[in-house]
């Protein structure tokens, strides 16, 4: 799986009709409703906005399309398919369209929705998906630097500290690395 990492965007002329592609990182559902207002609010006289997005949840993967007036399945659907066979996470995709005069029919919308979103998918800088977990960890002070020194090499970090009797640390890490953390930090120092 991939994500993008930064916003996108791309604008394609098709028979007089402007498409405007945009891809957008979201991690979650409000980020998603925070960057369709932008959009509408951008494009108010648009003739449509039209979305898909995936996003991984504690619930697992959370997806939705929209067609926004357009013919049913052909604009959300297609975005989607390009979202879902590039095995992107945690993404919106957007294509807003400027209506040009000439109708594309429902093979050519579709066509126009895929190609748009395809393209600005091509267009952005993806990188690979990394699954974070967060882990509380209690040590004794002398601990304290080994865990620095592992954290290193494990692309981890401390995001919480309490020093009091012992110390108290939350740390975030690829999920993937968890064990090798717990394996070095449960047994006595």
């Amino acid at each position: 799986m991939n994500e993008v990492k930064t916003r996108q965007t791309l604008e394609i002329l098709i028979k007089k009709s402007r498409f405007i592609g945009v891809i957008v990182p979201c991690d979650n559902e409000q980020d998603v409703a925070l960057n369709l207002k932008q959009a509408h609010d951008e494009h108010p006289n648009a003739s449509h906005i039209v979305y898909a997005y995936r996003i991984k949840t504690a619930n697992g993967i959370v997806y939705r399309f929209h067609d926004a007036g357009e013919p049913t399945g052909t604009a959300g659907k297609p975005i989607f398919q390009q979202i879902d066979g590039k095995e992107l996470i945690n993404v919106l995709l957007i294509v807003i369209r400027y209506f040009g005069g000439i109708k594309l029919g429902a093979g050519g919308l579709t066509r126009a929705y895929s190609n748009t979103a395809s393209q600005t998918i091509a267009a952005a800088e993806l990188c690979p998906y990394i699954e974070w977990a967060t882990v509380p960890l209690t040590l004794e002070y002398n601990q304290i630097q080994p865990l620095e020194y592992l954290l290193k090499k494990l692309d981890g970090r401390i995001i919480a500290q309490d020093f009091a009797q012992q110390v108290n640390v939350q740390i975030q890490l690829p999920a993937g690395q968890v064990s090798t953390l717990l394996a070095a930090f449960s047994a006595p120092y």
